[in-house]
């Protein structure tokens, strides 16, 4: 067993005094081998509201958390019922098919940093990618995370772009009218990106939208 807390150290320090969070899952899911390390791009909200929730404040939760935790599970988002809200059952859905226990996947972000849009998290774009990619490295190569679940088709084009995976592995294509595309990329260092339908939209629970099947062949590959 690892001591999770190491990757606590890694996080930036210049980050620790902005709007944001690091860890969606407690200290056990990384604590331990994990095939699967899941990525939204960035804490959604407001960075002036939620001025007070800087990074630094929520690495001190975590550390104080309980360590199987989940923020898919856990969380009451909304003030709605622990894991009822939004994209968390979808999550849920996804990790049940895959016979996986949200308390053992690790989850964060590609960027720790809180924006309330995609184009004002686009100005601190490479900067920021520099800055947090150290923690998700020291996952993937500490963990063996060997399939990263990018939630959305900017956290998945912007991690592509870093590991340079540009090999189509497969792709699913949504059986409905909207045909909303799902794919898999694998890198140089063997690591495969899946850029996923993003679960805030897309209902995966509903099997004509549930891109599921193409993470277990990722996973089983």
């Amino acid at each position: 067993m690892m001591n999770a807390l190491q990757f606590t150290r890694l996080v930036d320090p210049t980050l620790l005094g902005r709007s944001g969070s690091v860890f969606y899952t407690g200290r056990a899911a990384f604590s331990n081998p994990a095939r699967l390390y899941i990525l939204g791009l960035n804490p959604g909200g407001s960075p002036e509201s939620q001025a007070g929730e800087t990074i630094g404040r929520d690495l001190e939760d975590w550390a104080r958390l309980p360590a199987r935790w989940s923020a898919y599970k856990d969380g009451s988002w909304q003030g709605a019922t622990p894991g009822t809200w939004g994209m968390q059952p979808r999550i849920l859905h996804m990790l049940d098919k895959l016979g996986l226990d949200p308390y053992d996947i690790p989850a964060s972000n590609v960027v720790f940093v809180r924006s309330s849009s995609e184009s004002h998290l686009a100005r601190e774009k490479s900067g920021l990618l520099e800055r947090c990619w150290p923690v998700h490295r020291a996952v993937i190569e500490r963990l063996g995370a060997s399939t990263l679940l990018c939630l959305g088709g900017t956290a998945g084009r912007w991690v592509r772009n870093y590991l340079q995976a540009d090999k189509l592995q497969n792709r699913f294509r949504e059986r409905n009218a909207r045909g909303w595309t799902s794919e898999a990329h694998l890198g140089p260092n063997g690591v495969c990106v899946l850029t996923v339908t993003h679960p805030g939209r897309a209902d995966w629970r509903n099997p004509a939208a549930d891109p599921t099947p193409l993470v277990k062949e990722m996973l089983e590959r």
